[in-house]
């Protein structure tokens, strides 16, 4: 397979764990130029610290995506970096789950904002340089409760996630009638080993998490999704993978 992220800039959100620190590693090791961000400084100091000694190029901003200031000196810190954005991951996201009935406010909010709010905010922000090169490439990273049935367990993260299905199809679409040439992929995750389960605060819905993740053989490894993000983001611009959506075998 050929390169094509070489000295790509790539802006990547949710970068301090999980799906996210494995994708940066393994851009690192393709030549794309990264721009990590998360809101765990110590997390991306360590990841910039890895990517470094590997002889790989990346940059960190702390960056909560909730908040609209931010995630804007994010992309302007970006381009006063590198000159340029290339490609824009949208990977940070939270899992808290309850049954409607607990009326969990603050969790619905927090879904909300960082899900929802947060892919929103990021595409805003680097939208004007894509469009003014006429060239990029956002990925947002969706999950496989975007097609699912929706589970009674977790009815509004699964809300936010068809919500970034249809924000990337409308994306897609609007991208199309303006020629601008940039291209947009969401990629769904199945049941995937990472750090979203310790963001499920309700004791209920905790010991149901750790139920349903609990066999390992019916889960995927943040490496395994890597490769499925990358297979998109590697092809060529002429060419447009619109939604992948990866499920364990077993599952």
């Amino acid at each position: 397979m050929d390169n094509n992220m070489q000295d790509k800039v790539v802006v990547l959100t949710g970068a301090s764990s999980g799906i996210g620190k494995s994708l940066a590693g393994k851009l690192a090791q393709m030549g794309a130029k990264l721009v990590l961000a998360a809101r765990r400084e110590e997390r991306l100091i360590e990841l910039q610290q890895e990517i470094r000694e590997a002889g790989g190029e990346a940059v960190y901003q702390v960056t909560d995506v909730s908040k609209k200031e931010q995630v804007s000196a994010l992309m302007e810190f970006a381009l006063q970096t590198f000159g340029k954005i290339d490609v824009l991951v949208n990977n940070a996201g939270v899992m808290p789950t309850s049954f409607l009935e607990k009326n969990a406010v603050d969790e619905w909010d927090r879904l909300i904002d960082i899900n929802i709010k947060g892919v929103l905010y990021c595409i805003g922000a680097v939208l004007p340089h894509m469009r003014e090169r006429e060239t990029g490439h956002i990925v947002n990273i969706s999950s496989n409760a975007a097609y699912d049935a929706i589970n009674p367990y977790s009815t509004v993260y699964s809300m936010t996630k068809h919500a970034v299905r249809n924000i990337s199809e409308g994306l897609r679409a609007e991208e199309a009638m303006k020629g601008s040439h940039i291209r947009v992929t969401e990629v769904c995750p199945g049941s995937i080993e990472t750090e979203l389960v310790n963001t499920v605060v309700d004791p209920e819905m905790r010991e149901v998490a750790k139920m349903l993740f609990s066999d390992k053989t019916k889960m995927l490894t943040s490496d395994e999704m890597v490769d499925a993000i990358v297979f998109a983001m590697n092809d060529p611009e002429n060419v447009l993978i619109r939604t992948i959506v990866v499920q364990p075998t077993k599952a």
